[in-house]
């Protein structure tokens, strides 16, 4: 077996190609670092979205402060300029592309993540965040 290296444990998936998946990652990022109210990722998403921005960002912000609050330990995330995604950035991406069409399996990663039992109130806050982007066209 190959060695591997310390990037590729503590980063082991790359960003994802798709630019609401991109966008999202972003702002995660930005507001984990910075506090809720960061002003880039306001800008990201008032670039991106245009007039409808709003909603998205606030979602975002609450999700964000959801999964502060029911979180059991710490939610790994990279500087927004690092190419790749920690474990819980990538899982974090797949409850949100998968929460609209399958809930049951995001709310299982979800609880997996968050390292609770119920995981409800922060799945609806993502749910009704994945439903934002893609009624804007950026579907995740």
């Amino acid at each position: 077996m190959p060695p591997v290296s310390p990037l590729t444990e503590s980063l082991p998936a790359l960003q994802p190609d798709d630019a609401g998946a991109r966008l999202l990652l972003f702002g995660v990022r930005q507001m984990g670092m910075h506090g809720l109210n960061d002003a880039c990722a306001a800008n990201a998403f008032v670039t991106a979205f245009g007039k409808g921005f709003q909603r998205p960002l606030v979602l975002l912000r609450a999700l964000m402060a959801d999964m502060a609050r029911a979180s059991a330990g710490p939610i790994t995330i990279a500087p927004w300029c690092c190419p790749r995604m920690t474990g819980s950035e990538a899982t974090l991406l797949a409850v949100l592309g998968r929460v609209r069409e399958n809930p049951e399996t995001a709310g299982l990663l979800l609880r997996d993540l968050l390292g609770v039992r119920d995981a409800g109130s922060v799945l609806a806050t993502a749910h009704a965040l994945s439903n934002a982007f893609a009624d804007l066209g950026l579907p995740l």
